[in-house]
């Protein structure tokens, strides 16, 4: 095994130390991870170079090392050096290279600090290679011997811990829908006005991002206020309520799986019939879309996000909306891993449309929107930070060329990083999830007369 540089980052000592025996546990986890389609996958590159105008990082750095192809390579070097007869005889011919201690520098300095998982690079990918799978691959590899970003693997010790990422006490967490209850009947002038928790039968179960709890509770009271006007039938849990699942970022299935199991085991014990996930990117994507994989087993019941139900609001004629009270331009964010990679695209669209009286597209969108630069956990791994503002550059170009004064993006990941952005670029803009733009121009209807809720 080549020799150690001299410690310039977080896992550097960790690096350091690694015996035979690490090196073993990062190939088996690897090749566990692979199975005939990623094998296929990793022999399927022709280096033909399209995937790098997709890959934001590339575009604002034109650093070699950020094209997806590059990274790709990282790992099929690993790849065809142990399990391709080719790369074990003639590994020079065949471009394959041992697991190193530097080859591990380089899996954790790209592989979590050059890459937000967000997907883009297989659209533009000759061979539709699924390059998220492989890295994330990658990553359940380094994971395995403890090789996470120490900011990331805490969010995820936190939330197997705690319940929740934020480490968020059940009592606080009442006290917290206390209070919003509270505003809420206050704002509605209804006393009997609830954020319902622990509600045995309730049709859906509502699950939150706890950053809401902690720094956006107008995210939750506009939910609240959107399902009152709805005479949905609704419940929090007072444990399980966080929609989050940062297992699907440091790869580890084991721990996300806990995660996304505890929502399913929360909506059984209070007899629900539906899962309703809140704005979150990743959120939707973990427990929709790779629960099922973590768990071996289906849900049992629908799995939504609040999007689609909202939207089924809106077509149903559930509830009333008045763009007027949303006069200003308002453009959106897709977030990657509720577009790109979770199908959901048109309902945020149909909301909006119906909630405000200028909407504007950003250029591309939808599926082929660029990422804002703050999933796969790069906020959490706060070394990388540097990187992740200079590759935002793409995204706040976008949403400057749009002319729009609010963002609308329905996750909190993508706020946090939206926030930054706006900061970092000067952007003069408000960011919104696309609940709160709904709540705001929601008309309630009461017993005496109809009246338009105040802006909240």
């Amino acid at each position: 095994m080549d020799q150690p540089t001299a410690p310039s980052h977080p896992l550097q000592h960790r690096i350091q130390a690694l015996g035979d025996k690490d090196i073993e546990k990062i190939l088996s986890v690897f090749r566990e991870k692979l199975d005939a389609a990623a094998a296929a996958y990793l022999n399927a590159c022709v280096h033909c170079g399209l995937c790098a105008d997709s890959c934001h990082y590339y575009l604002a750095t034109g650093d070699h090392k950020a094209m997806p192809a590059a990274k790709l390579d990282l790992v099929n070097q690993v790849f065809k050096y142990y399990f391709s007869l080719t790369g074990k005889k003639f590994p020079r011919l065949a471009g394959a290279g041992a697991l190193t201690r530097t080859m591990i520098e380089e899996w954790v300095d790209s592989l979590f600090g050059r890459c937000t998982l967000c997907g883009r690079c297989s659209l533009s990918c000759t061979m539709g290679i699924n390059i998220f799978a492989l890295i994330r691959a990658a990553r359940s590899a380094l994971a395995a011997v403890g090789l996470v970003p120490p900011g990331l693997q805490s969010t995820v010790d936190t939330a197997i811990r705690t319940g929740n990422n934020m480490g968020i006490t059940k009592e606080n967490w009442l006290e917290t829908v206390a209070w919003l209850e509270e505003e809420l009947r206050n704002e509605l002038g209804d006393p009997r006005a609830r954020l319902p928790v622990d509600r045995k039968g309730a049709k859906i179960l509502y699950t939150i991002n706890p950053r809401e709890a902690m720094f956006f509770p107008l995210s939750i009271s506009a939910a609240a206020k959107i399902f009152y006007a709805a005479g949905e039938d609704w419940t929090f849990s007072s444990v399980n309520f966080d929609v989050t699942n940062y297992g699907l970022y440091n790869g580890d299935d084991e721990a996300a799986g806990i995660m996304s199991g505890r929502l399913l085991q929360a909506a059984h014990e209070l007899g629900c019939r539906e899962l309703i996930l809140a704005e979150c990117g990743h959120g939707f994507n973990s427990n929709r879309w790779e629960a099922p994989e973590w768990l071996s087993r289906e849900a049992g019941i629908p799995v939504r996000s609040v999007l689609q139900l909202v939207a089924g609001y809106v077509r149903e004629g559930r509830i009333r909306l008045d763009p007027s009270k949303n006069p200003k331009a308002v453009t959106l964010h897709d977030p990657c891993n509720l577009v790109r990679l979770g199908g959901v695209v048109e309902e945020q669209r149909e909301i909006l449309r119906r909630s405000v009286l200028n909407f504007v597209e950003m250029q591309p969108n939808r599926e082929k929107n660029y990422c804002c630069g703050g999933g796969a956990g790069q906020l959490a791994m706060t070394n990388f930070a540097k990187r992740r503002l200079e590759a935002g550059k793409i995204k706040a170009d976008q949403i400057r060329t749009t002319g729009a004064l609010i963002v609308a993006t329905p996750c909190h990941n993508c706020i946090d990083q939206l926030m930054e952005l706006k900061q970092h670029y000067r952007l003069p803009i408000e960011i919104k999830t696309v609940c709160e733009i709904a709540a705001d121009a929601l008309v309630i209807e009461t017993e005496d007369t109809s009246t338009e809720i105040l802006n909240h």
